[in-house]
């Protein structure tokens, strides 16, 4: 008799649904933290190494991907190895090249080119994200090497006449490459 007195008022049956409907979802995870590897709450990085000649470019990479990773993700960056995972990341290539030059041959148009390799790890340095195959150069004999590194690149056009600047031109690019970083966190589907 008191179940049925339960069910007669309208508020207890939205409370007796919304219970019943939460029990079932207990295991599910939803939202922007669904994208995210669930067992990685704290994450390192340290200083981005860079092949380039340019100055600071490691230094500007590295403040846009803490900047990143805070905004976009639910993972806490700490200064510390003892972190949830490392993300490594060394920047390879930085080019620069003419895409368009007027009448007299001067260049009026440059595209700039960052190349990076990423590499995350967890705790016990296996990879969190996915793993690419790299094939081996010619005249090698055997089978392609596995590695956790992942390539991500990113050009940006430099124009001069509109009064772009080549520093704005680099960090255009340095925030573009730290989108597509934080991008490869996300969990394949």
């Amino acid at each position: 008799m008191l179940r049925f007195n339960l069910l007669r008022h309208p508020h207890r049956r939205l409370v007796l649904l919304a219970l019943c409907l939460t029990a079932g979802c207990a295991g599910y995870r939803s939202g922007s933290r669904s994208l995210y590897a669930p067992d990685v709450a704290t994450i390192f990085v340290p200083m981005v190494e860079s092949d380039s000649f340019r100055r600071d470019l490691g230094e500007r990479l590295t403040e846009a991907l803490v900047k990143e990773i805070e905004l976009k993700t639910p993972y806490k960056v700490i200064n510390s190895p003892n972190a949830d995972s490392v993300l490594e990341v060394r920047l390879r290539s930085d080019r620069r090249s003419v895409q368009a030059e007027d009448q007299f041959d001067n260049p009026r148009v440059f595209t700039g080119e960052l190349r990076a390799e990423v590499t995350w790890l967890n705790r016990r340095r296996l990879p969190l994200g996915p793993v690419q195959v790299l094939p081996l150069p010619e005249g090698f004999t055997g089978t392609a090497l596995p590695t956790s590194a992942i390539g991500v690149g990113q050009s940006t056009p430099l124009i001069p006449e509109s009064g772009q600047t080549v520093a704005s031109q680099q960090q255009l690019a340095i925030a573009r490459l730290a989108e597509q970083i934080v991008g490869v966190m996300e969990e394949p589907w």
